[in-house]
């Protein structure tokens, strides 16, 4: 079950089928896939800029494989939809370290007037 080759997946003797994937998606979609037990094939579309995948599955497994899809585009969303905590902290950094500068330059300012 899994990730296969094109010519294993032909030698299990079911019609193919198939539909195509961004190269930033292929990363995510194959847990999705594997937890379904959908046997997939991946083939690089060189044709394209950028390049796209195309997952060649069995026709049989087309149910479970919207599962899977349904499965892996909800969980991309819901990563999309939350904040970034990275940005956030970077954010902060910036304010912080700009407060401590104001409070180094009003020590200074003090000690000249003094």
């Amino acid at each position: 079950q899994g990730q296969q080759s094109l010519k294993q997946l032909k030698q299990h003797g079911a019609a193919l089928s198939n539909i195509e994937i961004t190269d930033a998606n292929i990363a995510a979609f194959k847990p999705c896939a594997k937890k379904y037990g959908v046997d997939f094939a991946l083939r690089k579309d060189k044709t394209t800029q950028p390049p796209h995948y195309i997952v060649i599955f069995k026709s049989r497994d087309t149910d479970n494989l919207e599962q899977a899809f349904k499965e892996f585009t909800a969980k991309k969303l819901s990563r999309e939809a939350k904040p970034s905590i990275r940005k956030a902290l970077s954010v902060l950094r910036e304010a912080a370290g700009r407060n401590v500068q104001r409070a180094k330059e009003k020590i200074r300012e003090r000690g000249i007037e003094l």
